[in-house]
């Protein structure tokens, strides 16, 4: 078994990618053009920066702390095993040799040259990707469920669904011009693991009595600086609605959405000054305008859109794989690695695999160019030439056989990509922070370092057990700190870097946003803090199954905040919970 080399994924008849046709090559080339076009002119003083401003943000080009960051769309976070060839060549060509994955599912790279950035543009073009509304006030990439298509609990594939809405949301040009950034995310099984609920808008698929398909739809949840939950404001739309309502939704947000503030111009603002109930009887006003009208999606074009896909050929194998759990009883390792990396697929014989990005002592989320390419050539042996990015910043080989598991972890562990910490407190989450971006009041990546090399015990942290840990570098909440069970937030403390924590957070079909600890902490106290949340949550737990949001959520925060402040502390005023207080 540990000499098996098995075949490449082309041998066994292609992957599960979208494949563009002739309208999505050309669109993408004439962007291309266009862009060169306007950064000649910017460059030559013939563009003003505030007309080149919106120009570069809807073609995913920021201007950060030390350099320009460029921002590249990955769709639903599916990639094929040539596309991230190719961003290891841009990252080698034009960038410091690496790229950071979000938890949007994109990659960004964090040190182009403005004048590069047409070029690497036209590159990605080659590959059918590009960075087309990956920012500005604009529907931004539509995000899933890592697990999609696989997913033995699955109602649905979400990711034609992802498809028809990026189709539908690319230069629509009543929503080019939001009033802010929109968000939408879809999850195609019962149990949420898209984080839907806090979207602007966010699709749980249903199926209904007759057994015919819809969407749960929420609307107005987000994170940031007003965090919020989402709010179901239709329990089942029918499939062929769904683009009609989505309009309406979208109308209704772009002619009310507040312009004069941009801290109070999402809709989770609009729906919670107007209600839910207003908000959704304004929706249902102008959806009877809209409903049945000309883009109400028919069997055929869902079709069409599922055809662009190619899918995996699944060989037929034996749902029990003797060699399989012959190495997981030898290799105690192994065993642990297929713990919590390896997780369950629909097909018999076949597994999904998480490829960890948080070794210790990396920034969470990076991947050189290296591991780009080392990662595509095990999704070409292993995975049909296929990956997906996750949500937790990772990477997943969603078709792998359970008899290659073994070869796999052994290929693996060479590159750096088999931590064995999936749902530990070491697969942190986290943002660029104040090392690269403009807008962060404090670093993350270093915060980041450090409790990880507290919690580098292994055999500790599967005592621990499963606990999310998220870091954002300000209120922008790009580490989605609201929903770890422990979230850290830098803040400003009269020109210092300091950090809020706090607990209880969560994604999922109970979602809950956390409650912050007490007064904010330097960087070095950092991973004394993590180390005295964690000693109370373990004596104070019922059982080993008993998880650290489980424990949160019975006894509460208040012996949380004793046992880290020692009764000296001022707890935090009702209205600014959940809000950054230095």
């Amino acid at each position: 078994m540990d000499c098996y080399n098995p075949p490449r994924a082309k041998n066994d008849a292609g992957s599960g990618m979208y494949v563009y046709d002739d309208i999505d090559q050309r669109l993408v080339d004439e962007r291309v053009a266009q862009f060169r076009d306007q950064t000649r002119r910017f460059l030559a003083g013939a563009l003003s920066e505030d007309d080149f401003r919106p120009l570069r943000l809807r073609n995913g080009l920021y201007i950060q702390r030390y350099a320009p960051m460029l921002r590249v769309a990955v769709p639903y976070g599916l990639l094929a095993s040539r596309q991230l060839r190719a961003l290891a060549y841009i990252a080698r060509k034009w960038d410091r040799g690496y790229g950071h994955f979000s938890t949007r599912q994109n990659i960004q790279f964090n040190w182009p040259k403005l004048e590069s950035v047409p070029d690497i543009l036209a590159e990605l073009a080659k590959v059918q990707m590009h960075a087309i509304q990956t920012s500005g006030n604009c529907v931004r990439n539509t995000t899933a469920d890592h697990f999609a298509g696989v997913a033995p609990d699955e109602i649905v594939d979400p990711l034609v669904w992802c498809e028809v809405i990026r189709q539908w949301s690319t230069f629509h040009p009543e929503f080019t011009y939001l009033p802010r950034k929109f968000k939408i995310a879809v999850s195609g099984s019962g149990h949420d693991r898209a984080a839907t609920r806090v979207h602007d808008i966010g699709l749980q698929a249903q199926r209904d009595a007759q057994g015919n398909v819809g969407f749960r739809v929420l609307v107005g949840g987000g994170l940031g600086r007003t965090p919020v939950i989402g709010t179901v404001i239709r329990e089942f739309l029918p499939w062929p609605h769904l683009l009609t309502y989505l309009d309406a939704i979208l109308r209704v947000y772009n002619r009310y959405g507040r312009r004069d503030n941009m801290y109070k111009a999402r809709i989770k603002i609009l729906v919670r000054e107007l209600t839910p109930e207003v908000f959704r009887a304004q929706v249902d006003d102008e959806w009877a305008h809209l409903k049945d009208g000309p883009a109400t999606l028919i069997p055929e074009e869902i079709a069409r859109i599922e055809h662009r896909f190619t899918r995996p050929s699944y060989r037929k194998l034996d749902a029990a794989v003797p060699a399989y759990a012959a190495a997981r009883a030898r290799d105690q390792a192994f065993a642990n690695w297929v713990r919590r990396n390896v997780h369950a697929h629909k097909m018999p014989g076949y597994a999904a695999v998480t490829l960890s990005l948080k070794k210790t002592g990396v920034p969470p989320g990076d991947a050189s160019a290296d591991q780009m390419d080392a990662a595509a050539d095990l999704a070409d042996r292993f995975s049909f030439g296929e990956l997906r990015v996750s949500h937790e910043q990772n990477l997943i080989l969603a078709d792998v056989r359970q008899s290659d598991l073994y070869i796999l972890w052994q290929e693996a562990k060479a590159f750096g990509f088999a931590t064995p910490n999936i749902g530990l407190l070491t697969n942190i989450i986290c943002c660029p922070g104040g090392d690269f971006c403009s807008l962060a009041n404090a670093k993350s990546i270093p915060v980041a370092e450090a409790i990880q090399r507290r919690f580098d015990d292994l055999d500790y942290l599967h005592d621990i057990g499963e606990l999310d840990l998220n870091i954002s570098g300000c209120m922008n909440a790009c580490g989605h700190h609201h929903v770890g069970h422990i979230g850290i937030l830098g803040v400003d403390k009269q020109g210092a870097e300091f950090y809020q924590i706090s607990i209880g957070g969560a994604q999922g079909n109970d979602a809950s946003l956390g409650k912050v600890l007490g007064p904010s902490v330097s960087q070095a106290e950092m991973p004394d803090v993590i180390e005295k949340l964690i000693d109370l949550y373990l004596a104070r737990r019922d059982s080993d199954e008993e998880r650290f949001i489980d424990v949160v959520r019975r006894i509460g925060i208040e012996p949380f905040r004793e046992h880290v402040y020692g009764g000296h502390h001022k707890k935090p005023s009702g209205h600014s919970r959940h809000l950054a207080t230095a």
